[in-house]
């Protein structure tokens, strides 16, 4: 079964309500359709009821909005208390005109909903910076507990492609910590493997990236990737795990049997963890160009509840799907 074919499934079974709020987005209104057509969640979309059935009519594709909620997100009864809860998060000292000015973009009426239980997940990002979204789901959601790291991973799927669980993996963190601390790597590469489990039920082969392969270079950049491996696995015992690795020895055996004989991953790695933003960011896009690959997030990982972010340049497609990899997490 597919990769997609897998998420779909779990989806459909969890009937999950998922929280749109750029909903006066073209690509954003034709997926709330597709959501529906494809039985995978509840989608919600907030905006101008008659703004959003105006455009749907205008796009000409005959999309039926009747099973779909939508939400005018500054009239709704809500908005008082949920400005009101906001400035609670902050022990007051947002005062409550700068709180309403903030909930005039629906990202904070759709983050609140999903703090409060009243959607199970938000998808965003067609409109909004990655840095729009993490903060407001840093700030209303919240960490799962105390000092988690919050990073965000994408599901990548080669055509045609071999290596990894038959061309997929997950690339993590490919949006969110610039510069993460040997702990920070950790605790990501601990929160991918997990989610690959919970999204894929594979068994995650974890690689912990770096320009050097078992010391084959001495470098205070190493040093901080090879401690990141050592505390996985100290953390997870379990995990099937190695680092430091050179990319071609994570994800070839061939090449693993040179370099990393003995390796636990044995050049079969499906989670991919980038020693900093750079290479994370630079290596998934480099994967979607280059090898035609479907990429999808980046997806927040150590949040309270599901969110996913989306780039600005994302199509119908990337709504659809990241809206079912969130019904499948929640």
């Amino acid at each position: 079964m597919r990769p997609l074919e897998i998420i779909y499934e779990k989806a459909r079974l969890k009937e999950k309500t998922i929280i749109l709020p750029e909903g006066d987005d073209d690509r954003v209104i034709q997926a709330a359709s597709q959501i529906v057509n494809l039985n995978l969640a509840k989608p919600v979309l907030l905006g101008q009821p008659d703004n959003i059935i105006n455009q749907a009519g205008r796009i000409g594709e005959n999309l039926d909005l009747d099973k779909i909620e939508i939400i005018d997100f500054l009239k709704d009864s809500r908005a008082e208390e949920f400005i009101e809860n906001f400035c609670g998060m902050f022990q007051n000292k947002i005062d409550k005109d700068e709180a309403k000015k903030e909930f005039s973009n629906p990202l904070f009426f759709g983050a609140m909903m999903v703090a409060k239980g009243q959607g199970d997940a938000m998808v965003a990002g067609a409109a909004n910076t990655t840095a729009d979204v993490f903060r407001v789901a840093f700030q209303i959601i919240g960490p799962a507990k105390k000092g988690q790291t919050i990073s965000s991973y994408f599901l990548m799927i080669i055509p045609d492609c071999s290596y990894g669980e038959e061309g997929t993996f997950l690339f993590a963190d490919a949006g969110i910590i610039p510069e993460p601390s040997s702990q920070q790597l950790a605790n990501i590469a601990i929160s991918t493997a997990d989610n690959l489990v919970s999204l894929l039920n594979y068994e995650p082969r974890v690689a912990m990236l770096s320009f050097s392969t078992k010391s084959s270079a001495v470098h205070r950049m190493v040093e901080k990737v090879q401690k990141a491996a050592w505390i996985v696995k100290g953390k997870r015992p379990e995990l099937i795990i190695d680092g430091e690795l050179q990319v071609d020895a994570a994800i070839s055996p061939e090449v693993a049997a040179r370099k990393a004989p003995g390796s636990p991953v044995e050049g079969r790695a499906n989670v991919l963890i980038f020693p900093d933003l750079d290479a994370g960011n630079i290596g998934y896009k480099l994967v979607e160009r280059l090898a035609k690959a479907e990429s999808y997030g980046p997806i927040l990982q150590g949040l309270s509840k599901p969110v996913s972010d989306l780039s600005r340049g994302c199509c119908v497609r990337d709504v659809t799907n990241c809206s079912a990899i969130m019904a499948a997490l929640s």
